[in-house]
C-alpha cells in the first residue's frame, strides 16, 4: 500500500461556580455537564477538512481505523512516516491522521476541535468505531475532544495515549512557574485549568477502551503515573513499559515513535475487545529495539531529524504571559 504523508481562563474564575450534577451521577464542578452537547466548531470548514488524511483503505473498512494524532511541534509526517505509517503499512491496517494547526504549539483547545472533526470524518468514512492514537499532546487533546463534544464518545472503540500529558507535568510547573511561556506549556502544567477541565466529571467514558502507556524514562512527563487515567479495570489500562519489560529504556520520544513494546501493546488494545493485555504480548518483544516500521538503517538519523523539527517549531512558538482562557462552551455557565 502507498503510504501516505500527509497532513495529517486564564486559571479558573476566583469566584466559585456552584457544582453542575452531570448525567452519570457525578459533579463537574464549574464546568459544563457530561453529556451536553458540545458547540459548533469555531475553525473553517476548509481548514478542518485539509487537515484530515487517510489510506484508501480507510474507506468502508470493517476494520477498527487509526486516527493518530502527533504530539507537540510535529506533523503526522514528522512524526509517524518514519515508524507507525510504515508499521500499519506493512500490516495492512487502514488508518486516517489529523494535522493540528501551527505544528500544535498554541491553544490545546484549538487543535482538538481539529481532532474532533477527525474523529467525525473517520467514523463517517469507515463502517464502524474508530482507535485514536495520541502521543504526548496528542493523547491529551484527544481526551478534551472526547470530554467536550459527547457525540465523538460513541464513534471511538480505543483510546491509546503514549505519554500523554493526561494530569500535567512537573517539569512545565518548574519551567514556567509564572506564566510567559509557549501557551500549550502553561495549558499542560499540573494546575493548569485545561488540564482540570479536561479531567472534569469523568476521565473514562463508558464504550471507550483506554490504554495508556508510560515509560519510567520519560524526561518531559513527570512524576511517573501522571499519564495514569481512572476508570474501571477492564475498560482502562494503565501500563508502565517497565513493568512489562524491566530492561525497557525508552524515553519519551522513543515511546510514541519506535518502540517495540509500545507498538505491541497498542496494537493488542486496538485488534481486541478490550484495553491492551501485557499478558498478551510475546515475551520476546522485550528483546526487541525497534517497532516494525522503523527502518534499523536510518533510525539515528530518523529520531535526530524528529527531534530538531519539533525543537525548531517549540523554539518558534509564540510566548504568552498566561494560559490562555478557557473557551465558553467549556463552562456550566456560557
Amino acid at each position: 500500500m502507498k503510504r501516505l504523508l500527509v497532513l495529517v481562563a486564564t486559571a479558573l474564575l476566583a469566584s466559585p461556580l456552584s457544582p453542575v450534577a452531570s448525567a452519570s451521577g457525578g459533579s463537574t464542578g464549574p464546568y459544563a455537564p457530561i453529556d451536553r452537547p458540545g458547540p459548533r466548531l469555531s475553525v473553517p470548514v476548509a481548514d478542518l477538512q485539509a487537515s484530515v488524511t487517510c489510506t484508501p483503505s480507510a474507506y468502508g473498512s470493517h476494520r477498527e481505523v487509526v486516527l493518530l494524532v502527533p504530539g507537540t511541534g510535529a506533523s503526522p509526517a514528522d512524526a509517524y512516516s518514519w515508524n507507525w505509517f510504515a508499521a500499519l503499512d506493512e500490516a495492512g491496517h487502514p488508518y486516517c491522521a489529523v494535522t493540528p494547526p501551527g505544528n500544535a504549539v498554541g491553544d490545546v483547545q484549538v487543535s482538538a476541535e481539529y481532532v474532533v472533526h477527525a474523529i467525525r470524518h473517520t467514523r463517517a468514512i469507515s463502517r464502524g468505531k474508530i482507535a485514536v492514537l495520541g502521543h504526548s499532546q496528542g493523547g491529551v487533546s484527544s481526551r478534551f475532544a472526547l470530554r467536550f463534544w459527547p457525540d465523538t464518545r460513541a464513534m471511538v472503540a480505543d483510546h491509546v495515549g503514549f505519554a500523554a500529558v493526561n494530569h500535567g507535568s512537573v517539569q512545565n510547573d518548574i519551567a514556567y512557574p509564572d506564566g510567559n511561556g509557549p501557551a500549550f506549556n502553561l495549558q499542560l502544567k499540573t494546575t493548569a485549568a485545561f488540564v482540570d477541565a479536561t479531567n472534569s466529571g469523568r476521565e473514562t467514558f463508558p464504550g471507550i477502551s483506554y490504554t495508556s502507556l508510560s515509560t519510567t524514562h520519560d524526561q518531559f512527563v513527570t512524576p511517573a503515573g501522571t499519564t495514569d487515567l481512572s476508570g474501571p479495570a477492564g475498560r482502562v489500562a494503565n501500563i508502565s513499559l517497565q513493568d512489562v519489560c524491566p530492561a525497557n529504556t525508552s524515553d519519551h520520544l522513543g515511546i510514541g515513535t519506535s518502540d517495540a513494546l509500545a507498538h505491541a501493546l497498542a496494537m493488542n488494545a486496538i485488534t481486541r475487545p478490550g484495553p491492551a493485555n501485557p499478558a498478551e504480548v510475546p515475551a520476546s518483544v522485550c528483546a526487541q529495539e525497534l517497532m516494525p516500521g522503523v527502518d534499523p538503517h536510518t533510525h539515528a538519523a530518523d529520531l535526530a531529524a524528529f527531534t530538531r523539527t519539533i525543537t525548531d517549531n517549540i523554539a518558534r512558538a509564540e510566548v504568552v504571559a498566561t494560559e490562555p482562557a478557557l473557551k465558553p462552551h467549556v463552562f456550566a455557565r456560557r
